[in-house]
């Protein structure tokens, strides 16, 4: 009787959705204005399916292709302030060594060897990260490199015009960020400290000292969010004196602090600032779904008129000069993002495109948020989502655990989500403590905590899932990417009883290994990592206890590894240890190395790979409907 129940329910649930849909490149996203307001440039696939920057002449259909990326796909990309260029971003098969390229779009039909895409960052090995731009400087932009010590990066003046590159500030060695005035000079800084903590750097003019404004300390966090336009008060975010992250002005000549906007539990999340007078117009606290507090009553019809437009979450993605028109994105969980164009002169907002409009007509499966309460009495928040059409009731479950740690997992559309919930699976996400977003007692909870009470978290979420009758206890997997994917590897060591198997991607194995080859560049982060994990220098016996490596004999379930060769943050040899670990006592792993990939899978080709593999693999363990694999062109999987 319980087999043709389960049949039953199989065939109740709604078509496979393929996963090109959910796996495959968008149609077209991320559209933004030019300063002028003359442009829309968005991102979108080539004739051979690589993603580019695209343009096109407001009120007009002259829609064509301004990069010529080969392989990657561009994933990020902003207007500068001169309105005839854009800046994209790329890295080298996800090495993460991102150069800054301009594109001068005025001659984007130019004849062959007009420089038309330049490379502002021509250096090998060095990692770029834009500072800032302004719109009284529209000609430069500032930019962070580990040219001269790939510990550090200090500030460099880049003419868009000529790519000249000028040094402009040097790191001592500890900064992490930097802020530029009005004025565009660098005149503040967060600086880590030894005790794991930070400290706000201030200068008075580019030829002083730096001096310090105030010390977080290593459970306390902060930093500068603007410069007001008249350089006399600095926008800072802090959790010192109160839980949650407020946002504060600090008066530069008294010293003193105010608040700008607060909430006694969750941080303060998007700050929406006039980018001309530098006016604080809106701040967001994420708490189930984001909630934004205008502060700015010249927007405040603004905002009323654009919530009219269509349900789900929006954000304020683009905006000219003038503030005049503005680029809506609006988010839900059963569909994908739909971008609008909005006047504020006449309130009125006209529809562009959505992301993905093959899933405008399928019946998704709808986020809800949930709480449970941990074994220690902690409130943890997750979002749960079940399939459609058949009843949440006794089903195989995967347990989506997210990345960082330091991260929290959103409400709203998540491929993940979507494509586990269609082949018949409930899935909980779940905000365990040391998550982000909660306040700093919650993410504080979660310190030295890994593999310990942060795991506890996923252990009481099953629970909670069991004991609401929503999941079948024989059947739930857990599966993640990057801490997920370490917690994945908690899971199938630590409680090798609770998990029907687990699916690991670019996941740590061995937290000693995970901090002695992290990049150069996190070294000014290292005290915080032993502060919130544990030191590699003296504690080297604890580390290893909470370490997957060690305990791979207690391993019971079938494992599948994915792994980016490239991967700077979680080294390939973190996957492989542990694979020829397992292999050697003849325990029950399956492991794709994708040689082009880094920190997760960028190109469609190995997405739909890696997918199409854990589809099956959860599958057979889990009993879930799956999409049979097809021959998929251009991937680059080695099956170890």
């Amino acid at each position: 009787m319980q087999t043709a129940s389960v049949e039953l329910e199989a065939n109740q649930l709604l078509p496979l959705i393929p996963r090109e849909i959910l796996f495959g490149n968008p149609e077209r996203t991320s559209p933004r204005l030019s300063p002028d307001g003359k442009y829309l440039a968005y991102i979108a696939p080539d004739e051979k399916n690589v993603l580019q920057v695209w343009l096109r002449t407001v009120g007009m259909e002259d829609d064509r292709t301004i990069t010529a990326d080969k392989k990657r796909g561009i994933r990020i990309f902003f207007w500068t302030y001169n309105a005839d260029r854009l800046i994209y971003m790329q890295d080298s098969d996800g090495d993460e060594n991102f150069h800054l390229f301009s594109v001068l779009i005025r001659h984007s039909q130019a004849e062959p060897g007009n420089e038309i895409v330049r490379d502002l960052t021509p250096f090998q090995s060095v990692k770029a990260q834009p500072v800032g731009l302004d719109p009284k400087f529209p000609d430069e932009v500032l930019v962070g490199m580990n040219l001269n010590n790939p510990q550090k990066f200090d500030v460099y003046r880049v003419n868009l015009n000529n790519g000249a590159v000028e040094f402009d500030t040097d790191n001592p060695g500890n900064i992490v960020s930097w802020t530029a005035d009005a004025n565009f000079q660098v005149r503040a800084a967060v600086a880590s400290t030894s005790d794991g903590g930070s400290d706000l750097l201030f200068r008075e003019t580019t030829d002083k000292e730096w001096e310090t404004l105030r010390h977080w300390g290593p459970d306390e966090e902060g930093g500068p969010v603007s410069f007001s336009a008249d350089g006399k008060t600095i926008y800072i975010e802090g959790n010192h004196d109160a839980n949650a992250q407020r946002l504060l002005a600090l008066d530069l000549s008294t010293r003193e602090e105010s608040v700008i906007a607060e909430d006694p539990q969750y941080d303060v999340g998007s700050v929406m600032i006039q980018p001309i007078t530098r006016v604080i117009q809106a701040v967001s606290f994420y708490k189930d779904k984001q909630e934004w507090n205008v502060l700015d009553r010249s927007i405040a019809e603004d905002f009323e008129a654009i919530a009219k437009v269509r349900p789900g979450e929006f954000a304020i993605s683009s905006r000219d000069l003038a503030d005049k028109n503005w680029l809506v994105a609006y988010l839900t969980d059963n569909g994908p993002v739909y971008y609008y164009a909005y006047n504020r002169d006449t309130k009125t907002s006209t529809f562009l495109f959505s992301n993905q409009p093959k899933l405008e007509g399928l019946q998704l499966a709808p986020m809800q948020p949930v709480s449970y309460e941990a074994q220690d009495g902690l409130t943890i928040h997750g979002y749960l989502t079940t399939p459609v059409g058949i009843p949440a009731q006794h089903l195989p479950t995967v347990l989506l655990v997210h990345g960082g740690p330091w991260a929290r997992d959103y409400w709203g559309y998540d491929s993940e989500a979507q494509w586990l919930a269609n082949r018949g699976y409930a899935v909980l996400q779940v905000n365990f403590r040391g998550s982000t977003g909660y306040g700093k007692a919650f993410l504080n909870a979660g310190n030295r905590e890994w593999a310990a009470k942060m795991h506890d978290d996923l252990i009481d979420a099953v629970n909670w899932l069991v004991e609401k009758g929503i999941s079948d206890r024989s059947k739930i997997a857990i599966m993640g990417g990057s801490y997920g994917g370490y917690a994945t590897l908690v899971g199938l060591t630590f409680t090798p009883d609770v998990f029907a198997c687990g699916v690991d991607i670019v996941g740590p194995s061995n937290l000693i290994t995970l901090l002695q080859t992290i990049p150069p560049y996190w070294e000014p982060l290292k005290a915080s990592m032993y502060h919130r994990i544990g030191n590699m220098e003296t504690e080297e016996e604890f580390l290893k206890s909470r370490s997957p490596l060690f305990f791979i004999d207690r391993i019971k379930k079938p494992l599948l590894i994915g792994q980016g060769a490239n991967d700077p943050r979680v080294k390939q040899s973190e996957s492989d240890q542990i694979v020829e670990a397992m292999q050697k006592a003849g325990l029950p792993v399956e492991y794709a190395l994708y040689t082009d990939e880094g920190h997760g899978f960028a190109r469609p080709e190995n997405r739909l790979h890696f997918f199409a593999v854990a589809e099956e693999f959860l599958s057979k363990y889990l009993g879930g409907r799956f999409e049979p694999m097809t021959d998929i062109q251009g991937h680059s999987a080695v099956i170890k």
